[in-house]
């Protein structure tokens, strides 16, 4: 496997955990059993890919993406700041939105400055982005 493979996937797995850990973050955070239920949809779609990339790395015998617990802890303390003054369904929507848009733009530059990556990472690549767009569009419900 070539490097831009593996640094196409780490970044996969990175984005699909910080975007776990949201989800995880923001669930408590939540009254609106819709929303939650939708959430809760959306965490099992990141994990699939993130399951996905982890396999291909490990299949290959590449490192996985180590999120260090300071950058976790961080990542709750900036939804907890997030949402200290305001829980409401459009504004939790407002924030996995941002965070989704974010995951897109860090895709597209990982998948661009890649270039020779195969198709298999460049696929799941996709794939997740492809997730992520979707993911926005049902968002947009609760704005």
């Amino acid at each position: 496997m070539k490097q831009d493979d593996i640094t196409i996937l780490k970044e996969i797995q990175k984005n699909t955990q910080m975007a776990m850990t949201t989800i995880d973050a923001l669930l408590d955070k939540s009254t609106d059993n819709e929303f939650t239920t939708s959430l809760s949809k959306q965490s099992l779609g990141y994990a699939k890919i993130h399951n996905d990339a982890v396999e291909k790395l490990v299949e290959e015998g590449s490192g996985t993406y180590r999120n260090n617990q300071i950058n976790d802890i961080m990542l709750r303390g900036s939804v907890h700041m997030g949402t200290l003054t305001n829980i409401s369904t459009s504004h939790l929507a407002e924030m996995m939105i941002a965070g989704s848009n974010r995951g897109l733009t860090n895709m597209y530059k990982a998948v661009k400055h890649n270039a020779s990556a195969q198709d298999m990472s460049v696929e799941l690549a996709r794939e997740f982005m492809d997730f992520e767009e979707k993911n926005i569009e049902r968002l947009k419900e609760y704005l």
